[in-house]
Formats: C-alpha cells, sequence, structure tokens
C-alpha cells in the first residue's frame, strides 16, 4: 500500500528557535517513516513580508536547511527543496488566483491579525492578501494527502481545501482534497512569557551557543509572583518549569516541583540546572550542524537532489493541469 503524501514549509526570516523545533520539526521528523513528506523553504512567502528587505532570505534559506538536517530530517526519507527553485509554483499560483474569490482571501482569519502583529510593516500588497493562493499552490502541486499544522494554521488548509474543489469543479478531478493533520505541540514561550518569537526578540535558537543558552535562561521569567528567595514559587505559572519538563529527567522535574514552593530552592539554581540539561539536549543538533557548515559543499548537493526531486513531481502536474484548462 502506498504512503499517503504530506507537504509543508517554513519561510526563511530567520534562524529556527525552540518554538520551531517542538511546533513543527519533531513531529516532522516522526512522520517520515509513514508518509511521503515534501518539505520545503517557502523563500517566495518571505518576500510577502520582507519585500524591501530581502538581503537575509537566500542566508536563513540555508541556516534552516542545517537546522532540519541537524534535527534529524532525512533526504533519503524527505523530499526536502527550495520553493523558488520549482517555477511551477509561480505558475500554479496564477492560474488559481484567476478562480480564487476575493471574500475568501478578505475572509482569512489570520490576515488581519498578522497585520496587526506586524503593524511596523506596509501588508497592503496584492502579494500578502493573496499568499493563500500561492499556499493552496505549493500544496495542490504535490498531489498532498494531508498538512500538519498546529490548530492556528488550520484555516490555511481549509482555503487550499476550498481552492482545490473549485478547481476540480471547473476543470475535472485534478487535486485530492488535502486533510487538516492537527498535531499535537507542547507551548513554548519566550523569555519573556510571550509566544516565542524572533519578532519579539525573546527566542533560544538552534544554533544558540552554550554561552547564549545561558545567558537567556538566566533571563528567563519566572513566577511573577515570587519576588524574593524566601518567597514560595508556584510551577504551575512558571516559564522554566515548563522547560524543565521538556529538557529535564524526571526526578528533576519531581525536585522542582516539590521545593519550588517551600522556597527551598532559588530561581537562580533552577534557572542553572534547566540550561545545563538544555545545553545538553541540543549537543548532538549542535554537532551536526557544526558538520554541515564546514562540508558546504554537501549542504548544497543535498538541497539541489531535493530540488530536482521535487521539479519532476511538479512539470507532470502541471501538465496535467495545462491540459485540463486547456490553455
Amino acid at each position: 500500500m502506498a504512503k499517503k503524501r504530506i507537504l509543508s514549509g517554513m519561510r526563511p526570516t530567520g534562524p529556527l528557535h525552540l518554538g520551531n523545533l517542538h511546533g513543527a520539526l519533531a513531529n516532522w521528523k516522526m512522520m517520515q517513516d509513514d508518509y511521503e513528506c515534501f518539505f520545503f523553504i517557502a523563500d517566495w512567502h518571505a518576500l510577502t513580508s520582507d519585500y524591501d528587505s530581502t538581503g537575509p532570505i537566500q542566508g536563513y534559506a540555508m541556516d534552516i536547511f542545517m537546522d532540519w538536517l541537524s534535527v534529524g530530517l532525512s533526504p533519503e526519507k524527505s523530499t526536502l527543496f527550495v520553493q523558488s527553485h520549482i517555477k511551477e509554483h509561480a505558475e500554479l499560483f496564477l492560474l488559481l488566483s484567476m478562480i480564487t474569490p476575493l471574500p475568501w482571501l478578505e475572509r482569512n482569519p489570520t490576515y488581519k491579525e498578522q497585520i496587526a502583529e506586524l503593524k511596523n510593516k506596509d501588508l497592503s500588497t496584492f502579494g500578502f492578501l493573496g499568499y493563500p493562493v500561492l499556499q493552496a499552490a505549493d500544496i495542490i502541486m504535490y498531489k498532498a494527502n494531508g498538512v500538519p499544522v498546529g490548530i492556528d494554521q488550520a484555516p490555511h488548509v481549509e482555503i487550499t481545501r476550498e481552492i482545490a474543489r473549485r478547481f476540480n469543479h471547473f476543470y475535472g478531478d485534478i487535486f485530492p482534497i488535502p486533510e487538516t493533520i492537527l498535531t499535537e505541540t507542547p507551548k513554548i514561550l519566550g523569555i519573556d512569557r510571550r509566544k516565542m518569537s524572533k519578532s519579539y526578540n525573546n527566542a533560544i535558537f538552534l544554533s544558540d551557543s552554550p554561552e547564549e543558552i545561558q545567558n537567556k535562561v538566566s533571563q528567563m521569567i519566572t513566577d511573577p509572583q515570587r519576588a524574593r528567595r524566601t518567597d514560595p514559587g508556584n510551577p504551575d505559572i512558571c516559564n522554566v518549569f515548563s522547560f524543565h519538563q521538556l529538557y529535564s529527567d524526571q526526578e528533576t522535574v519531581q525536585r522542582v516541583n516539590r521545593e519550588c514552593p517551600e522556597a527551598q530552592i532559588g530561581c537562580v539554581e533552577c534557572k542553572r540546572m534547566m540550561a545545563e540539561n538544555l545545553i545538553k539536549t541540543l549537543e548532538p543538533v549542535r554537532e551536526q550542524r557544526a558538520y554541515y557548515e564546514a562540508h558546504p559543499d554537501m549542504l548544497r548537493a543535498i538541497i539541489e537532489d531535493g530540488n530536482h526531486r521535487a521539479r519532476g513531481v511538479a512539470r507532470k502536474t502541471m501538465e496535467e493541469i495545462r491540459t485540463a484548462v486547456k490553455i
């Protein structure tokens, strides 16, 4: 029985952080054995918000590839590629834009949210309004059966499903309707207790050195009600404790959970222990990343091989589409 196919991507807007690891990469890694996987760098999507500062995009794309490989995405198991290297995406985006009703885009629930979040940027562009159409082209180009996303991204997949159904209605059953594959993700907050984000400058990156991790962990906000060392703390509302639950052994988690409410352990010691465990957990990732940094030709060969494989699928799909559309 053939494996079902899934597709997902990441925008190269900066280095990847722990939120990206737990929000997507850990799930992608696990899915590689059960699905035929296509994972891509969405560099055209980066232009929807960073069209006026494109210089870093290529460098970020290479950084993301190194992070992917370092956490365990396999070029043997998955097709890893760069969106802009597959020109067929642009052609399908154009065709889909002809049939997508404008109200579908205007009601996109993340459209206004992102405009509010990125209010320092002028996002009143056709590209930003129409990015769900490009996203639909990315997905249905590979006839993906599913798209792994968190609950907040589910509306994006629903727009893709509507566009695919509308295309099939006009031109015949070319595309499967992709399912939303909801993935459970631990809640990872930044060092300031807000959502971990590059734009908030509160992220711990996969590429951070042990010294950088120690420095960032030392700045983490703990229980806001615990002003002094002698004050009892509440692990349930402490961001450092949530990291202990992910990166420390059960004995340490139980110790912190027991001693913090009785003020037997201070925040400085608690952070130190957590930082040591986080650094130890990320050590294999750092080692793999250092390997690819030292072998850029190998990295480029992996990317080109993925591009070649993705391009073969995309060209076949576009032949079907041109025949169906009669153009």
